[in-house]
């Protein structure tokens, strides 16, 4: 006689997924978990349901938005658990764009440590957020925030 599948209560899965009950039901309301209804219309989950809710959490991890999670995640065979090779595939996919956020945050904290207690506070010269200094010709202060108007009429005091 065939074993009945082992199912989760909401509760269970949240504690071994380690995340709050209602994300789970939000990560349902999305699409990426599915559950079923006990005969007293309660949720349970399937064990494999753990692993759909660990990749999500690495995945958020890594910064990948849930749209993104729920579009690899439908790539996963419905009809049986995913193996490794199914979470492989899935995980290679994201492989250059996670070497390019790696990048990103290298290239910053490497800017951030030249800057922190450099005092300069300024945005016309500062290379975090002027790069090369491309707002200089606009003149000082908020130039990209200032309707035109006030741009010009700032000018004018100065001259003045």
């Amino acid at each position: 006689m065939a074993q009945a599948p082992v199912l989760l209560t909401v509760g269970e899965l949240a504690t071994r997924g380690g995340v709050a009950v209602s994300a789970l039901h939000y990560y349902e309301s999305r699409g990426l978990i599915q559950s079923q209804r006990s005969g007293g219309n309660q949720r349970r989950y399937s064990k494999a349901t753990l692993r759909r809710v660990a990749f999500i959490r690495a995945a958020q991890q890594l910064g990948v938005g849930l749209a993104e999670i729920g579009e690899a995640l439908a790539c996963l065979p419905a009809q049986r658990t995913p193996t490794k090779a199914d979470w492989a595939r899935l995980s290679t996919g994201w492989r250059a764009q996670i070497d390019a956020r790696i990048a990103a945050l290298q290239a910053l904290r490497d800017r951030l440590d030249g800057c922190i207690g450099c005092g300069c506070l300024s945005l016309k010269a500062c290379a975090l957020y002027n790069p090369q200094d491309a707002c200089a010709a606009q003149g000082s202060g908020a130039q990209r925030l200032l309707p035109p108007t006030a741009v010009a009429g700032q000018r004018r005091r100065r001259q003045a």
